[in-house]
């Protein structure tokens, strides 16, 4: 089902909700006809289907626009305005074109009539709607962000496996070890110095094993370790080019990142003295850039692209920026981004009982401060609205329908907040997304 499918659906039963209720409070439905009953209800479809879906594009604006974890407030008050104001521009051109084109009545003879107070059950019901639109947004956005904390956990350790096991492999160590079988005739201080580089390469691999970034200056200091291997093994058949360090020493990758993809250009490309290898890696607009030239092996087994994959699943996990893949006639580029702003993400529970601990305990501070900027804003915004409906038309007090909207949407988030073991508290929550996880771990592998 389309999108623009959903929301008229959507629309459609705001619309007898609105019905509903408007003739609940307003004419306990009395009409004169069937007819005028149709007439009435299809009025209100035609309210429902303009302001739903005006404030639907303007909630889709919304979206679009890159919020900071601590702009929730900003973004609540700014979605509710903004409501209102669309709302209200939205029933004035729907009463205007009523008036003047089913009444017969003038533009100006319209605007001498029309009063404030015409526009307080479409404001309401509308406050409604956005109040209770916010409580299942932020929830869902809060379901959303558990979910990926736990993904980046599994992807993390999947990517330390895979890189282990498919990227160092035997077919390398084998390699590896026959060049250091002929140094050592031929050349002992060279069987030296590979044999420390090998070490070197294995370190770095266990080293950051347990780590989601690296800087880029401690990545490229091992692909140089790591390239220093390769020249021992094809010599003069390899050329490759690279900075000492990073522009910004805090700029930072994924691990074994630019291990893997050398790997890859020396797996699939013709490596010899006569058509030689030129590798050249180099930063270019935020990213760090491997570069090869083509020259494809013309028999060789077919890549599982695991290497690349795991880079790429890596970084969906902790940005929005993407791996940039270009592959000409004549080269072969891959730019990864490089990370500058901290990134917020959860440790395996392998690490250590602290760490977990310490996790834990700061997404549950996390949750209060989201608790308590949602009670201040309720205790805020509720008495405003008194406020608005003591001065407009007390004597239809609508004020209680967003009190009680939004107070259950509190009463809800601090329960999950403040309970730890009861149902649907958070460590109830964590259970049940550990067992989706599993649960979709399992339909995977079947």
């Amino acid at each position: 089902m389309t999108k623009w499918i959903k929301d008229i659906i959507i629309s459609f039963f705001i619309g007898c909700a609105v019905f509903i209720i408007g003739n609940f409070f307003y004419n306990q439905f009395q009409f004169n006809s069937f007819n005028d009953a149709l007439i009435n209800f299809g009025f209100y479809q035609l309210y429902s289907f303009v302001l739903g879906y005006s404030n639907m594009y303007f909630f889709g604006f919304m979206e679009r626009i890159s919020w900071k974890k601590k702009e929730t407030i900003k973004r609540i008050v700014l979605g509710v305005l903004g409501s209102t104001i669309v709302t209200l521009m939205g029933l004035f051109v729907l009463r205007s074109l009523t008036a003047i084109l089913l009444e017969g009545i003038t533009f100006t003879d319209f605007i001498a009539k029309e009063k404030l107070i015409n526009y307080q059950f479409g404001v309401w019901i509308t406050l409604t709607i956005v109040i209770v639109f916010h409580i299942i947004y932020f929830y869902n956005k809060y379901q959303q962000n558990k979910i990926k904390e736990q993904k980046v956990i599994a992807g993390t350790a999947n990517a330390k496996f895979d890189a282990l096991k498919n990227q160092l492999d035997p077919h390398f160590l084998f390699n590896s070890l026959n060049v250091l079988t002929s140094l050592i005739e031929e050349n002992p201080d060279n069987a030296q110095r590979f044999t420390t580089s090998l070490s070197k390469v294995y370190r770095y691999v266990l080293e950051q094993k347990s780590k989601e970034l690296v800087t880029v200056d401690e990545e490229l200091q091992f692909a140089k370790t790591y390239m220093s291997l390769l020249k021992m093994r094809f010599e003069d058949s390899i050329v490759f080019t690279m900075p000492e360090r990073a522009s910004n020493p805090e700029s930072k990758v994924v691990p074994l990142s630019l291990q893997l993809l050398l790997e890859n250009a020396v797996k699939h490309n013709i490596v010899t003295a006569n058509s030689p290898l030129h590798i050249k890696i180099y930063e270019d607009d935020g990213s760090l850039v491997v570069e090869n030239n083509l020259q494809p092996k013309q028999i060789v087994k077919k890549s599982s692209g695991v290497g690349l994959s795991n880079i790429m699943q890596r970084y969906n996990l902790l940005t929005n920026r993407k791996i940039d893949i270009n592959k000409e006639a004549k080269s072969f580029v891959v730019a990864i981004p490089m990370l500058t702003k901290q990134i917020s993400v959860m440790r395996p529970e392998s690490e250590s009982i602290i760490d977990d601990s310490y996790l834990r305990a700061r997404n549950h501070v996390d949750e209060l401060k989201g608790f308590y900027y949602s009670l201040i804003s309720y205790c805020l915004v509720i008495p405003f609205l008194i406020f608005i409906n003591y001065k407009t038309s007390w004597d239809f007090q609508w004020f209680w329908f967003p009190m009680a909207g939004w107070g259950l949407g509190l009463t809800i988030q601090g329960f999950r907040v403040f309970v730890n073991d009861k149902a649907f508290g958070r460590r109830w929550e964590e259970k049940k997304i550990k067992e989706f996880m599993q649960d979709e771990e399992e339909d995977r592998w079947n």
